[in-house]
């Protein structure tokens, strides 16, 4: 299978991910208004569990390194998969909180603070686990980016108002709590070896495709009840998948899935060389490119007061430091 031994090429697959994971919510945005977040969610769902199979089938049963994708998918332990599973589900509501914050508040809210917060417990959680890098740069760096979370939703805030922005911000929070831990199960899942798996263990492709099973599933469960219990926007059905779906819609949900998918299969391929808290928090620098995203294209601070550009240009300086630190903690 496809492995790497080189901080540098495991830094730039982390920065490819920050890239995914901060653009794939944008297919919603281009999804239409009658196409509620439930029903582009089951296609978003089908796209990373078709990517985490391609990608399993194809780097991750090619080269001479590790263990090819079925070999060590028969060959993994039940609690292996059951770790890869529980990621799925915990990811799974986590992101249908956040895709459902997003519909509320926007992009520029809902991802600092769901993303930001699931930042810090993940890195926190992970190098507890996985004491890779030096602490002192790690943690001086997620917490420069936790400032910057806070500067950007202030600036949010001075354009804000009403109760969809307080309840865009609790589903936030919960959303972020909830993402913080689902990374440290699937790496439980996980060899730390990659070119010798432990016996049991998972490769990346092996774990992210159990991991997108695991969505796959729970999602009968919880996106069922956003289908019927919205929490913004109207009640939607089964039956509105195929009566208002048109391939064109299909698509751009597939996409948004495979774009996500594709940024996740990267991290855990670089948490090899990278280690998983330094992976996982560069991963989630999402947050700023999700942050340009909604202030240069989808202009949700075209209204802003004056002095709320200069809360935005310290929110950028603040994440980069950041991530900048984060990144030479492998190397001090």
């Amino acid at each position: 299978m496809f492995i790497i031994d080189n901080y540098i090429l495991a830094v730039f697959l982390c920065i490819i991910t920050m890239f995914c994971w901060g653009s794939w919510a944008n297919t919603q945005k281009l999804a239409s208004k009658k196409w509620g977040f439930p029903l582009f969610y089951w296609d978003y769902t089908l796209g990373v569990i078709l990517l985490s199979l391609v990608f399993g089938l194809t780097l991750g049963s090619n080269g001479i390194s590790g263990q090819a994708f079925l070999p060590n998918l028969g060959n993994a332990s039940i609690n292996a998969i059951f770790y890869a599973f529980l990621g799925g589900v915990v990811f799974n509501i986590a992101n249908l909180l956040l895709v459902a914050a997003i519909d509320i508040a926007g992009m520029a809210i809902a991802f600092p603070i769901g993303i930001g917060i699931a930042l810090v417990l993940g890195v926190v959680v992970n190098y507890i686990a996985s004491p890779v890098g030096d602490p002192m740069f790690l943690f001086i760096g997620v917490g420069l980016v936790t400032l910057a979370i806070i500067v950007d939703a202030l600036a949010y805030k001075r354009i804000s108002k009403g109760a969809a922005t307080t309840k865009g911000i609790a589903i936030s929070l919960a959303a972020g709590i909830l993402m913080g831990f689902f990374y440290r199960f699937v790496a439980v899942s996980m060899s730390l070896d990659f070119s010798n798996p432990t016996e049991g263990l998972l490769t990346p492709y092996t774990a992210v495709f159990i991991f997108s099973i695991g969505i796959f599933i729970s999602n009968f469960l919880f996106n069922t009840f956003f289908m019927y219990k919205p929490i913004s926007g109207e009640k939607v059905a089964y039956k509105d998948y195929f009566k208002l779906g048109t391939p064109k819609l299909h698509f751009i949900g597939i996409l948004g899935g495979v774009i996500w998918c594709l940024g996740f299969i990267l991290n855990m391929i670089a948490a090899g060389e990278a280690g998983f808290a330094i992976s996982y928090g560069l991963g989630q620098g999402a947050t700023m490119v999700a942050a340009i995203w909604g202030i240069f294209i989808w202009k949700e601070f075209k209204d802003s007061p004056k002095g709320t550009n200069y809360l935005i240009g310290l929110m950028f300086f603040l994440f980069f430091v950041g991530l900048s630190l984060i990144i030479m903690a492998k190397n001090v």
